[in-house]
């Protein structure tokens, strides 16, 4: 039997039930941050509204990570759909509200203009973004970020092809701390723009440390630019790029003093300081 003594707690049998809504507040944030957003989401939130208010600490909302979700579970259609992106948007703008412009991070798929944009206006100590699989999002968000959030330092625009290189202009331009750009495609993909993004990338982003280009169409000239233009690289992902030649990875990677990894296309044959590094498949990463 279950009966409340004085205090509100319940009590079953011979011990008691404590009222986790008495909880201190205190306590409750050290149990909280302990957990995921998802955990949280999943549960603490619908304990109560006290657990509920909580949950909704500016301190608990500086990160909006669903990319370890999409990563874990396999492809959907679902995802690909309107209604889905307009779930992902409201949980996003959500975030952006509980965090009261301390949001710094956002790793999300499938999100569309509204909700980066209305990031954008609110969070301007955004530092990381990714948003891959986005194609609803576009360069009309991205500028948005590039004016309103200087901090930038990290930015994932892969298999989202409605962004262009004029995002990337507006980015290196007004985001000095860039260090993490991942612009990859999908094989057999229609972009004609790889040379420019890569003069755009090795005149803008001096202070790249991690470039991720698989399947982009820049040729050798392209090469080039990033090689004289980012120094400080010290991963370069060019595997899939249709037009480099062992040629092109020769005269233009001994610039790069710092490269300690370099994934290229099967078959290409990478020399720097005299040694030749055969790449027999996708997943041999050369370390130089």
């Amino acid at each position: 039997m279950e009966v409340k003594d004085d205090g509100g707690r319940e009590e079953m049998g011979s011990g008691l039930i404590p009222n986790w809504n008495e909880l201190p507040r205190g306590c409750l944030l050290e149990i909280l941050i302990r957990l995921s957003m998802e955990q949280r989401w999943l549960g603490p939130m619908f304990v109560c509204k006290t657990w509920m208010y909580a949950c909704q600490e500016p301190s608990l909302n500086s990160v909006f990570d669903l990319e370890t979700r999409f990563l874990s579970t396999p492809e959907s259609p679902t995802y690909w759909r309107q209604e889905f992106s307009e779930k992902v948007d409201s949980s996003l703008r959500s975030v952006v509200d509980w965090s009261k412009g301390g949001l710094t991070e956002i790793r999300v798929r499938h999100c569309t203009d509204r909700a980066i944009s209305y990031a954008s206006e609110r969070c301007s100590n955004l530092e990381v973004l990714c948003v891959p699989s986005s194609p609803l999002v576009t360069d009309s968000s991205i500028t948005k970020i590039a004016s309103n959030c200087p901090k930038l330092r990290e930015l994932d625009i892969s298999y989202s092809y409605n962004i262009s290189y004029k995002s990337l202009i507006m980015v290196g331009k007004n985001c000095q701390n860039m260090e993490i750009l991942k612009r990859n495609l999908y094989v057999l993909r229609d972009h004609r723009n790889g040379n420019m993004e890569a003069e755009v990338i090795g005149r803008l982003m001096p202070k790249l440390k991690h470039l991720g280009l698989q399947f982009s169409t820049l040729n050798g000239n392209g090469l080039a630019s990033i090689c004289e233009g980012c120094l400080n690289l010290e991963y370069l992902d060019l595997y899939g790029c249709p037009a480099l030649r062992s040629c092109h990875i020769s005269a233009s990677t001994p610039s790069l003093k710092n490269l300690k990894e370099i994934k290229l296309h099967p078959g290409v044959i990478a020399q720097r300081s005299g040694r030749r590094m055969p790449v027999p498949n996708r997943n041999r990463v050369i370390d130089l």
